[in-house]
């Protein structure tokens, strides 16, 4: 016959004696994720939110090729996506038309400048689709500078 029950949750500490048992403190307790290429063992959990939202919302990359000499586009936007449930074939063409209006109405300083241009690009275009989708994918600009 049990003559006492004790309720532990996950992290409590039960203490056994050879008479007795009874709750002691508590230990942090919990799924624990690895990253096996990393050389942190445990990963944390800003990199948790960093890849919750990665797989709900997906990635953008728009990629230009400028010439860095003459701040002239070499050749056409190319937009690249992965997990963007929302880019269908006329939101990628209106995200290219987006990325073309950005680039002309830059003048021929902020073209120079690949920071700025990457910034001005990924705000239009953050702009844009989370208007036309209601997403919000991470939109990382790549300007090939030749």
């Amino acid at each position: 016959m049990v003559g006492e029950a004790i309720l532990i949750e996950d992290g409590d500490i039960l203490e056994l004696t050879p008479t007795r048992a009874r709750k002691g403190g508590k230990v942090t307790a919990g799924r624990v994720c690895i990253d096996s290429g990393s050389t942190a063992d445990v990963v944390g959990d800003l990199v948790m939110r960093d890849r919750r939202n990665l797989s709900e919302d997906g990635i953008v990359l728009p990629i230009l090729t400028i010439n860095k000499l003459s701040g002239k586009v070499e050749r056409a936007p190319e937009v690249i996506t992965r997990g963007f449930v929302g880019a269908d074939a006329a939101i990628l063409n209106d995200a290219r038309n987006v990325i073309q209006q950005t680039l002309e109405t830059s003048s021929a300083e902020e073209k120079a400048d690949p920071g700025v241009m990457k910034e001005k690009i990924r705000i239009d275009l953050k702009r844009y689709i989370q208007k036309h989708t209601s997403r919000r994918p991470l939109i990382m600009p790549v300007i090939l500078e030749v």
